[in-house]
């Protein structure tokens, strides 16, 4: 039965880390400013251990360690880009990471390594059930909670996105499918249901790995053994068809890619003809691949969106999406904003990205719902013709020739509104798209640098997500496995955030604290008085420092 624990700590007077320490160790290790108490404060014990219910609602029994302890050791492994050796020698044997997580009293055990992955196992195999990923709505909490706490308005919002590779090797196309039948193979080599012809035949091409049959053979004996395996595939599928499994289903997806049946032959695709959201491994059947402007990526595409309100100090991340990275910035848009309207207490006004979010429909949904879209750009260049609409009348000027053209309004096939003008070379048709596209570039060509600029501070955060993934390529494999590391990330990013935000708050105090009292130890010492014992005392600097500290409070009225 599933049990949340106790968000009491309770200290033992011999077992208690502050025992253990004196002097100067003791100060930094007691005081609440220091990362380890602030990180317990703000993130570990803050975490709703009540969203992960359902993991252990079916007979799986009770988690036999903190849930809150394991997340913010995922945290902490993400933070640094430790291994996992060094996170739980650190959580072991560091008194800081101790705090950090939970772990006050040096007799508190940390979680098995067992219990740790298997953990990361339930939270992965209940995404894929229930596409809900359960650390996604740990940050969305945590997000809100921190908001509201440092008043975190997300009036005004921006997004930005970023490709990642994933965690596999760049494969020809007859290395995936070698690769993937031998994965296949291996769950069923000892079936019955094999013959001892085909048998042999497998294991005579799948003796040499995919890699040395590429770089040994000549480019035609490659192009005869793919035709070879795509025939054995075939009838290995018709032959193992009701025993379903997710090696059958790969090798069955990867099948229909690469392959093309043409009774009785099994033919080869057309290079052309296969999608970039074909099968890119059979280690990671997710991810899709991607050319964009020259950076080839077989991964996913992570998009960040996070306040930037002109008059607060703190800005927190509140959504972090991740998808294939075969989708689109426009895709993100609206989804995203929404998020981010449900984490921040005050609704979305304006909302700065680049031009790659750009289309009439989020223009739309940034109407409907009025939102004010600041585009850095559009893509594509810049056209010939400026276009503007007053009412039904378009007005169309010639930047080459610096003339207004004669504008003629049609209807198209489909009874929709186009206008023409005569050209050089013919006819050139306008739509509506064309006229809203051009007002939006007239719209950023007016809009002031200073407002076009609030954009870029995202381009930091997505870099200091990032930051452990050298060549832009992550450590993990499968879409719910990064989306569980993008909101790990996201939620060190927002710590690290109220970290500074919480320092430079309490040195404003401190110089605020000295600066009223030296202004009082001014006025009271200007003021007309004969000096005695008593004026002595009270007149005194330290005295009245002391006093004013005491009584800070009342301090603010001078």
């Amino acid at each position: 039965m599933f049990k949340k624990t106790s968000t009491t700590i309770q200290h033992n007077l011999f077992t208690s880390s502050q025992n253990l320490l004196s002097g100067k160790s003791l100060k930094i290790y007691d005081n609440q400013q220091q990362w380890h108490n602030v990180f317990r404060n703000q993130v570990t014990m803050r975490i709703d251990e009540d969203i992960f219910r359902p993991l252990y609602s079916n007979g799986t029994g009770s988690p036999n360690a903190p849930i809150r302890t394991m997340i913010a050791m995922m945290v902490l492994k993400e933070a640094e880009g430790l291994s996992d050796q060094k996170l739980f020698e650190d959580c072991r044997f560091n008194m800081l990471t101790r705090s950090a997580i939970g772990l006050l009293k040096m007799d508190d055990t940390v979680p098995a390594q067992s219990t740790y992955y298997l953990f990361r196992k339930l939270i992965d195999q209940y995404a894929k059930e229930n596409k809900e990923n359960l650390l996604d709505l740990v940050f969305s909490k945590l997000s809100k909670d921190q908001s509201v706490e440092f008043d975190v308005s997300g009036k005004r919002i921006r997004m930005d996105s970023k490709l990642i590779g994933s965690n596999i090797a760049w494969m020809s196309r007859y290395e995936l499918v070698h690769e993937t039948l031998r994965l296949f193979y291996k769950t069923i080599h000892k079936s019955n249901k094999l013959s001892p012809d085909l048998k042999e035949q497998l294991d005579a091409l799948l003796k040499m790995k995919a890699q040395n049959v590429v770089y040994t053979l000549t480019r035609e004996d490659v192009k005869t053994r793919f035709k070879q395996l795509g025939t054995l595939i075939d009838v290995l599928l018709a032959c193992f068809s009701k025993d379903k499994s997710e090696a059958y289903d790969t090798l069955k997806k990867v099948f229909e890619q690469q392959f093309e049946v043409d009774k009785p032959k099994v033919v080869t695709r057309k290079k052309e003809d296969i999608s970039s959201k074909s099968i890119q491994s059979p280690h990671d059947t997710d991810c899709h691949y991607r050319n964009k402007d020259g950076n080839k990526v077989k991964g996913y595409s992570i998009n960040v969106t996070e306040s930037c309100d002109d008059d607060k100090e703190l800005n927190l991340i509140g959504s972090v999406n991740v998808k294939v990275v075969t989708t689109s910035d426009v895709e993100f848009f609206e989804q995203d904003i929404k998020k981010a309207q449900e984490v921040f207490p005050d609704k979305t006004k304006d909302v700065h990205a680049d031009g790659a979010y750009h289309s009439p429909e989020n223009q739309l949904f940034c109407e409907t719902n009025d939102i004010d879209l600041h585009l850095h750009a559009i893509q594509g260049a810049k056209g010939r013709y400026k276009l503007e609409k007053l009412k039904d009348i378009l007005t169309i000027y010639d930047t080459y020739t610096s003339q207004y053209k004669c504008v003629t309004k049609t209807k198209s096939k489909n009874n929709e509104d186009k206008w023409r003008i005569k050209t050089e070379n013919g006819y050139r048709y306008f739509t509506q798209k064309d006229i809203d596209t051009a007002l939006v570039r007239k719209k950023i060509e007016q809009t002031p640098i200073e407002i076009l600029q609030k954009r870029n501070n995202v381009e930091a955060t997505i870099f200091q997500i990032g930051y452990h993934f050298s060549n832009g390529k992550s450590k993990y494999r499968g879409l719910n496995r990064h989306q569980m590391w993008a909101n790990i990330r996201c939620i060190w990013v927002n710590f690290v955030r109220i970290l500074k935000y919480l320092g430079a708050s309490m040195q404003k105090i401190k110089t605020s604290t000295l600066l009223a009292a030296i202004f009082l130890i001014i006025r009271l010492f200007m003021e007309k008085f004969k000096p005695n014992r008593s004026t002595i005392l009270v007149y005194n600097p330290k005295y009245l420092l002391l006093r004013f500290r005491l009584q800070k409070n009342n301090l603010y009225a001078f």
